[in-house]
């Protein structure tokens, strides 16, 4: 058994990552931002914001320290939003040393650099060293993982052997790690597939069926390839857990928040009103923009990424960027 895990973000996925690894460690410390949180957390033994209705274990100990929270961890888990992702990934820059594994389990990009949330972590920590990162990604609804269903993911890095230690720290009766080499495609599946699951939600708040949702799943899955492929990612790996697998499940799931905010856009709710309703963060909101940015900044094609965006913005209609896409030039699959 390994002796210390440190989860950076108590969101419904940071937490249900204390629950399902807890057995794994002697001791697993899960860090928020919010202090009445932490407090809670820790007399009541729930998360009642983001997770309600899960016990946390008892070698889960919850903090708002981040120099308490990291202290003899030797894996340290990033589930921050993306937003985020940076500026904690800095303010814990004092407490981290080269001998720590790293596991960044955020999806989405940074606004402005464009970056992977792998590259965040790397470019941030690297102010001190140079850090050994790995990428947790695949279809997982943190509720289901807390209530120990079966779940399968992807650990990618280019270290294997990171990716292998993780794999085996990690792995459990009800959690099942695959290693990857490709962190670029996992991330950018990761990353888009939320994009998609905005415009899956759209779908099924218009009354559409299956053919449209079979429609755009498999015709975003190809808009997501293309861009992972042109960073340098491999299209093997789209076709796995951390493409397909993430992909059809977050946009088919009820417990997908993109999807949900796809639903209430298509009843024509405004974006501000929807997000400001939500307790928790739909990253496709987010991530639209930087992607149609990346997509220009590679020369890649991304139209149904591209409508998404108008649609956030204001500046289409959901059924008017439907009709656009019918219309689209013709071309071969």
């Amino acid at each position: 058994m390994e002796k210390s895990l440190a989860i950076i973000g108590a969101g419904s996925w940071g937490t249900a990552l204390s629950i399902v690894l807890a057995p794994r460690f002697e001791r697993v410390r899960l860090w928020a931002y919010e202090a009445d949180l932490v407090e809670r957390m820790a007399r009541t033994r729930e998360n009642d914001i983001f997770l309600p209705g899960f016990k946390l274990p008892d070698n889960v100990e919850t903090s708002g320290d981040l120099k308490l929270a990291l202290e003899d961890a030797g894996t340290v888990i990033g589930v921050m939003p993306s937003r985020f992702a940076r500026r904690l990934y800095r303010a814990a820059l004092p407490h981290l040393h080269p001998e720590m594994h790293f596991v960044s389990a955020t999806k989405g990009l940074e606004n402005g650099t464009l970056l992977r949330m792998s590259e965040v972590a790397r470019e941030a920590i690297g102010e001190r060293f140079s850090p050994r990162i790995a990428v947790l990604s695949g279809p997982t609804f943190a509720r289901e993982v807390a209530r120990g269903e079966p779940t399968a993911v992807v650990i990618s890095s280019e270290d294997r052997e990171l990716a292998a230690c993780v794999q085996r720290q990690f792995s459990g009766p009800t959690l099942r790690l695959y290693t990857n080499d490709d962190p670029a495609g996992v991330e950018i599946g990761a990353a888009l597939k939320n994009v998609i699951a905005i415009a899956a939600g759209i779908c099924q708040g218009l009354g559409l069926g299956n053919n449209s949702l079979a429609a755009l799943i498999t015709r975003g899955l190809a808009e997501i390839s293309r861009l992972a492929v042109a960073l340098g990612g491999q299209p093997r790996t789209l076709s796995g857990l951390a493409g397909l697998g993430d992909l059809v499940l977050t946009c088919t799931g009820e417990l997908s928040r993109n999807r949900s905010v796809g639903i209430e856009l298509a009843k024509g709710r405004r974006l501000d009103d929807i997000v400001s309703s939500m307790t928790m963060i739909a990253e496709g909101v987010e991530t639209t923009s930087a992607a149609v940015d990346l997509a220009r900044k590679f020369n890649v094609d991304l139209p149904i990424t591209q409508q998404m965006d108008s649609i956030l913005r204001g500046l289409r209609s959901p059924r008017e960027a439907i009709r656009e896409l019918m219309e689209r030039s013709l071309k071969t699959e």
